[in-house]
């Protein structure tokens, strides 16, 4: 995930708990060379957790407690969207009204973002793609649910997105794209749910990571487009330093 200005306005303020006296204009950063993820912590102070954080995303999910977890409830509909090329990264941005309840809580989607291959690992193992499904409630806390994609059949779901990829940082957002966002989630919403932080600068923790076990398919073709842009947009898997990851029941 990521915080930029010139992102949505809910999202901005749902980080502003996690980035308080963060002002100004942030460090450049990257994926690879002097600005990558080893040295994101010595960019600028506000990065210091990437380095310094105990509970980092993403993480690489070997083994899990099975728990009695709430069940994910998804009130998604079809949406009007608009696609944007930060320079690390596709987002999708999205109209309020879309939310996602886990047991008392309820959060709003405000962005989903894009990595290929997956930040997330299962079992050492990275899939083609992931989508980021970034929620915040009331409060201003981030649940963010990661649908994993996997090489297969054309998915129309989210063809919207890959047929539209604005082809750089500086090329307009591509807007009134009508996204089906129920269409976008696997059959079953079984998960693995852990503590953890954003995946890019400035890295804030206290944000509730929700991993689908099962995955989405998207064509060689659609992975393809998207590799084009960013052939590999990911933040190496961080150290669990004792965090437990449950899976659902």
């Amino acid at each position: 995930m990521i915080m930029k200005k010139k992102l949505t306005v809910g999202l901005v303020l749902s980080l502003a708990a996690f980035c308080a006296g963060a002002e100004g204009a942030e460090a450049e950063w990257g994926y690879r060379g002097k600005a990558g993820p080893a040295r994101w912590s010595q960019l600028s102070p506000q990065y210091e957790a990437c380095g310094k954080g105990r509970a980092q995303s993403p993480i690489n999910i070997r083994q899990a407690s099975k728990a009695e977890l709430p069940a994910l409830a998804f009130e998604y509909s079809v949406v009007p969207a608009t696609v944007v090329n930060d320079g690390h990264m596709i987002l999708v941005e999205v109209p309020g009204g879309n939310h996602l309840k886990v047991g008392d809580e309820s959060y709003e989607l405000v962005q989903i973002n894009f990595h290929s291959p997956s930040e997330e690992q299962i079992d050492g193992k990275h899939k083609a793609m992931v989508a980021h499904f970034v929620h915040r409630n009331d409060a201003g806390q981030l649940a963010v649910v990661a649908v994993l994609l996997q090489t297969g059949k054309h998915n129309p779901a989210f063809q919207p997105v890959f047929s539209h990829l604005p082809r750089s940082r500086q090329a307009d957002p591509i807007g009134n794209l009508e996204l089906d966002l129920a269409a976008m989630l696997p059959d079953s919403l079984k998960y693995y749910a852990y503590q953890g932080s954003l995946t890019t600068p400035p890295c804030a923790e206290g944000v509730s990571w929700m991993v689908l076990k099962n995955t989405v398919p998207v064509s060689k073709q659609q992975k393809t487009e998207f590799r084009r842009l960013f052939p590999r947009n990911v933040r190496p898997v961080q150290p669990l330093n004792g965090r437990e990851v449950q899976l659902s029941s």
